[in-house]
């Protein structure tokens, strides 16, 4: 609750800065996957044109990522607007308010898409035995610059050995990522 709060400046400018680009919804919806494979809506500013979704399987050949996951550097989808708080990771502060309702926590796991659960490993499940979150260990170190089954080792390493801790060390290294980008897009 105290993050919304002094985050609601933030979430202002750029739900402006999101009308202005192309006057769509500022917020995103998604349905994701959490812990113990129970799917939820989670909450993000929205980076990409309206109906993004509708164009994946014209770019999935595209994907950088193997695996279950997709990632395009240069997606034609993502707004201008969309660039700037993708690399800021901006665009995941709604996440606070599925933290909130219980959902999320503030570190753990990614909340996969149902369809890349479709094609996890036994293996790859392991990641849905905790809370997903709205940083982790993966996003501070790696990022893009790994492949899918190396994003899952360290998912499951962060779930391994995790503790206050080491959510701290993330948590700090995640504010460090909002003013000194690392590998996002």
């Amino acid at each position: 609750m105290i993050g919304l709060i002094i985050l609601s400046p933030v979430f202002l400018i750029v739900a402006i800065a999101i009308k202005l680009d192309d006057g769509g919804p500022v917020f995103y919806d998604q349905i994701r996957v959490g812990r113990n494979g129970k799917k939820f809506k989670m909450f993000k500013f929205r980076s990409m044109r309206v109906n993004a979704e509708d164009e994946i399987e014209k770019l999935q050949k595209h994907s950088e990522v193997d695996g279950a996951m997709f990632k395009m550097r240069n997606d034609p989808r993502v707004t201008r607007v969309g660039k700037f708080i993708r690399k800021t990771s901006i665009d995941e502060f709604p996440q606070l308010i599925n933290v909130l309702i219980g959902q999320m926590s503030v570190v753990g796991p990614r909340p996969p898409l149902p369809r890349e659960v479709k094609n996890y490993t036994e293996y790859d499940k392991q990641r849905l035995y905790v809370k997903p979150g709205c940083t982790g260990l993966w996003q501070v170190t790696a990022r893009n610059s790994v492949g899918f089954q190396e994003m899952v080792n360290i998912d499951l390493d962060y779930i391994q050995n995790r503790s206050i801790w080491l959510d701290l060390k993330i948590i700090f290294k995640t504010i460090k990522v909002i003013f000194v980008p690392n590998e996002a897009y």
